[in-house]
């Protein structure tokens, strides 16, 4: 069918309306459910996020706890040298000894620790920014669904279907609308869009010789569908 760009894309928007309305589809449908699939994937992954927060918040603790006792435990190991300086007792000295010696086998212990800790930190906190970035993401492609939804549901609102479909058909030639209107009393679509191998009017996927030859139709001219009839917008 011999049909410009201008007019392909109305006889497409003609077509989606009144399909719209013999299925009787609710407006915006498959924009709520994108929507709500980015919602829930959204929770899921705020949870992730405060999960990974809240275990760096709790190795934080044990960082600052292990600091604190590592503080006390200079502190009484200067006390202990301050001891032995002035000490002359001999059994004074042994504790002192010995206190200082168990001071710096713990000092050792915390000091592992606070080694272990701050490697184990850096890769939650690099967890945590990795969780974040999903979730900027995600929080973007929410937007851009929310937008889509706004979008379907205030052009169906904004304009009345009926209305709409009929201004579509006043835009279109009588031979065109013939054609069209033939096509849909018998499969039920007149005309489809058409991206990647599949018919958007029967979803079959084409082999290689009908792309070939869709592909290859004039862009002043509709192709149909090899299976069922539909006339193909390439898109």
């Amino acid at each position: 069918m011999k049909i410009s760009r201008a007019q392909q894309q109305l006889l497409l928007e003609l077509a989606n309306l009144e399909r719209t309305q013999d299925l009787g589809i609710q407006p915006g449908r498959e924009e709520q459910k994108e929507v709500d699939r980015l919602t829930a994937e959204r929770d899921r992954q705020q949870e992730v996020a405060a999960s990974a927060q809240l275990n760096v918040a709790d190795v934080e603790l044990d960082i600052r706890r292990i600091q604190d006792d590592m503080a006390k435990l200079q502190r009484r190991q200067a006390a202990d040298r301050e001891g032995l300086g002035a000490a002359t007792d001999i059994d004074q000295r042994r504790d002192l000894k010995h206190d200082l010696a168990t001071a710096s086998r713990r000092m050792s212990d915390l000091q592992q620790e606070l080694k272990e800790a701050h490697d184990e930190i850096a890769a939650m906190r690099a967890n945590v920014d990795r969780h974040g970035a999903l979730l900027d993401d995600i929080n973007r492609k929410l937007e851009a669904a929310q937008r889509a939804l706004e979008a379907a549901v205030s052009t169906t609102v904004g304009t009345d279907k009926k209305s709409r479909i009929s201004e579509l058909r006043s835009e279109l030639s009588v031979s065109i609308l013939e054609e069209y209107d033939e096509q849909r009393a018998i499969f039920g679509v007149g005309a489809a869009p058409f991206k990647g191998r599949a018919c958007g009017g029967c979803h079959i996927v084409l082999p290689p010789a009908a792309l070939s030859e869709i592909r290859n139709t004039p862009a002043d001219e509709m192709p149909r569908c090899p299976d069922c009839g539909t006339f193909l917008v390439r898109v």
